[in-house]
């Protein structure tokens, strides 16, 4: 059931090319299409942004036309960054009336809370988002880092600013910041006093009405960047002109004191001293106030498809963006990456807060460290940075590809839609735990996590989807009536291989121990793609490989491959773990992640790894738990999900082919790094 159902526009024409521009804003109106500028072509409705003055020319333009006027403006969920950092809104609100913040005429949203009585679907929903959003910490601006306050025994009340000139004091009836200090100051005599700046101050964009000269004393001015629903949870009275933290603060059902008018205002939760317009409104709950702005009031696209969606998806969207990367290092240094690598990295270790900064070396690194920094490698890294970790006390993570990763191959400089960040170690080292082992062997699988890998694997299955995506369909093993046994190789030189493999760790060692296991059964040998594509070398060649089996697959799909075998053995490959994602049997001659559990027979069992898992739960920890996914689309966290289909939807691009000249191969890599290098930030 949509929350914020609307009448279809037809061709909507703007005089703003900014708002033209915003992605997605026809699917948002309901519109046939987005006109600019609006007298070019034949138009139904005109649009403008909110009650700025450079709307005027479309309102007269609306009036001589006899056309409708819709006021939009950003929504009370927008997005991560601030709409200065190139970050498109999530959101917008519709005003067919008026516009929330001008409390000199009705508005739509007025109109709504008046209007909106909650059915038992819509208070359960609207109560969830509540709690959703507070448990997320979630506001308009969302990439502000979580700050404590100083411990105090004092009560504390928070003042907060506004930019100057901000249209919604104006129009918002705003009565003076003085006035409003000062009654703070008096009315809460023993209280500590904190003065929040907005955050366009906070980073130089505007002007705001408090500065250093009127703290001092009980009064404390913030100017830092800061989470506001944080901040709210650390006080105990709240005043307010006309700024949106008010409401958020009803939210969080602190007191809180009005001196303008703003929406939120005139209902019976707020403590007015404004001049709200009292004969227009009413009596409405928080609950109700909300569902009337943030779910009918407010339009939102899914960031991942851009379609209409409801408010709980992009509540959703905005706490992952958070979750993922609420990481404890405010600067992240990221050491010796390929001009390739730096162009997705900053994507996969962006957060709340955080810094990162690409520098080539150590000594590079080292003049941009500090007690709150991290440093990232790639793979198991280099002795220059475990030098300086050491030296300094900072932490070392280390990054690498993910098992959900893409359609085509890294070493053809195909970029990832997942990589991993491990704090401890990397999943590919037994030697050592990493971030991976730790959860699989100390996580808790509730009940909701374990449907949800169990459904993710099904997914995984039915979308014919591996690492690589890549293979022709239909290239498949030969049917003989006999058990398929899969051997799968590998590049030899592969860290993977140094690091998890004991006795045996080379492809012609692994075929034949295979067949001796296996002696009847049709033995497939499958090379692995890097070395396919020429890309890496290989000890085995194939002519000496087709000697040793039954057969020699080289370009036919993994999960083609997959489907016909009866069993799978492998040095310490992924393709174990797709394996057992289709519950076949595997064989394991090294220690790869997913060995150890009690799910597969293992040539070396690993005494480190006590828990026996279930499939799913091994599922839940190595998709969903582990890796970080960013969406190609939208260039923010997601989910394993998302990349599933998106992944299925992109397996018949050319990408998936393999092989080819070495200057077909050369030219592939050069048009794979354009593509990154024009693309990053």
């Amino acid at each position: 059931m949509s929350s914020s159902p609307s009448k279809r526009l037809g061709r909507v024409g703007t005089f703003s090319l900014g708002i033209a521009r915003i992605p997605d804003l026809a699917t948002m109106l309901d519109a046939d299409a987005v006109v600019w500028p609006a007298p070019a072509r034949r138009i139904d409705t005109v649009v403008g942004w909110g009650r700025k003055p450079n709307t005027r020319t479309a309102r007269a333009f609306a009036a001589r036309r006899g056309l409708p006027f819709l006021a939009l403006e950003d929504g009370f969920l927008r997005s991560v960054g601030l709409g200065v950092e190139g970050d498109p809104p999530l959101s917008v609100v519709v005003d067919e009336e008026g516009i929330y913040y001008d409390a000199s005429r009705p508005s739509t949203l007025e109109r709504l809370v008046r209007e909106t009585r909650l059915d038992d679907d819509e208070a359960a929903r609207a109560a969830a988002a509540i709690d959703a959003m507070l448990g997320a910490k979630l506001s308009k601006y969302n990439d502000a880092p979580v700050l404590a306050l100083p411990r105090t025994s004092r009560q504390r009340v928070l003042v907060v600013d506004q930019t100057a000139n901000d249209m919604s004091l104006e129009l918002g009836r705003a009565s003076g910041f003085d006035t409003m200090l000062r009654a703070a100051i008096d009315e809460n005599p023993e209280a500590e006093i904190i003065l929040k700046t907005h955050p366009d101050v906070a980073v130089g964009r505007k002007r705001g009405h408090y500065s250093r000269r009127d703290a001092g004393g009980r009064v404390v001015l913030r100017t830092e960047r800061e989470n506001p629903i944080s901040l709210l949870e650390q006080v105990d009275r709240v005043y307010v002109m006309t700024s949106l933290l008010g409401f958020e603060a009803l939210l969080a059902e602190k007191p809180v004191v009005c001196f303008g008018a703003p929406f939120y205002a005139g209902w019976g939760l707020t403590d007015d001293r404004g001049d709200v317009p009292l004969e227009r409104r009413g009596s409405a709950s928080v609950e109700q106030l909300f569902w009337s702005a943030y779910a009918r009031y407010t339009r939102y696209r899914d960031p991942e498809t851009g379609e209409r969606c409801e408010v709980e998806r992009v509540i959703e969207h905005l706490r992952l963006q958070r979750e993922v990367g609420g990481v404890s290092a405010r600067t992240i240094v990221a050491v010796g990456f390929s001009a390739w690598k730096r162009a997705f990295l900053p994507s996969f270790l962006t957060g709340p807060g955080v810094d990162v900064k690409l520098v080539d070396d150590a000594p590079a690194a080292a003049k941009h460290t500090n007690a709150a920094s991290a440093l990232v490698v790639w793979g198991t890294g280099r002795d220059d940075v475990d030098r300086l970790a050491r030296a300094q006390r900072l932490p070392v993570w280390r990054m690498e590809d993910g098992f959900l990763r893409s359609v085509g191959l890294g070493s053809d400089l195909y970029a990832p839609a997942s990589l991993v960040v491990d704090t401890r170690g990397l999943y590919y080292d037994p030697a050592t735990v990493s971030d991976l082992e730790h959860i699989l062997e100390t996580a808790e699988f509730g009940p909701a996590l374990l449907d949800r890998a169990r459904a993710l694997r099904q997914s995984i299955i039915e979308a014919r989807v591996s690492k690589y995506n890549i293979g022709r369909v239909g290239r498949a093993i030969r049917a003989t009536g006999r058990d398929v046994v899969l051997v799968v190789g590998q590049v030899e030189d592969d860290a993977s291989i140094e690091r998890g493999c004991i006795d045996v760790s080379r492809n012609e060692d692994l075929l034949r121990l295979a067949r001796i296991a296996r002696p009847h059964a049709h033995v497939v040998y499958k090379p692995h793609p890097d070395v396919v594509s020429g890309n890496r070398r290989d000890s085995l060649p194939l002519a000496v490989a087709s000697r040793m089996c039954d057969q020699v697959v080289v370009d036919a799909s993994l999960p083609d491959c997959l489907a016909a075998a009866d069993e799978v053995h492998t040095l310490t490959s992924l393709v174990g773990f797709e394996a057992l994602l289709r519950r076949l049997p595997v064989v394991c001659y090294g220690q790869p992640f997913y060995a150890g559990w009690g799910l597969t027979l293992d040539r070396h069992p690993h005494p480190r790894r006590t828990r026996r898992l279930s499939l799913d739960e091994l599922v839940a920890g190595a998709l969903i738990l582990y890796p970080r996914y960013v969406s190609p689309r939208s260039g923010r966290y997601t989910t394993p999900e998302h990349i599933v289909t998106h992944l299925a939807m992109s397996k018949d691009e050319p990408a998936s082919r393999l092989g080819g000249t070495w200057t077909g191969r050369q030219a592939r890599k050069l048009t794979n790094l354009g593509k990154e290098l024009f693309r990053a930030p």
